[in-house]
């Protein structure tokens, strides 16, 4: 194998890993947020529900927590901690689930 074809071996597992990394990232928020909404993001005790709530109205609230515009007791510390990719990506995949 050439330099050359090996530069382009590389380059093509790279593009193919890309998207498998950011989609585990993204279950990674996911997984965080079901660990106090509950399973499937129903909601739990005390906590509400994410799941079937609007996508922008999620990404909405996210960020005011982020911002600590928005009064709470961890989710402001918890959501400091993701992109605002990340927290599109969740508020998405919140939205399509059933309440």
């Amino acid at each position: 194998m050439n330099a050359r074809s090996m530069i382009i071996g590389v380059a093509f597992a790279a593009a193919l890993a890309a998207p498998t990394a950011a989609l585990a990232q993204t279950t990674l928020v996911q997984e965080g947020c079901v660990g106090c909404h509950g399973p499937n993001a129903a909601g739990a005790v005390g906590v509400p529900s994410l799941a079937g709530r609007d996508a922008k109205e999620l990404r909405v609230i996210m960020t005011a927590f982020r911002a600590n515009e928005r009064p709470a007791t961890i989710m402001n510390r918890i959501v400091r901690g993701y992109s605002d990719e990340e927290l599109a990506a969740a508020a998405e995949y919140f939205s399509k689930l059933k309440p």
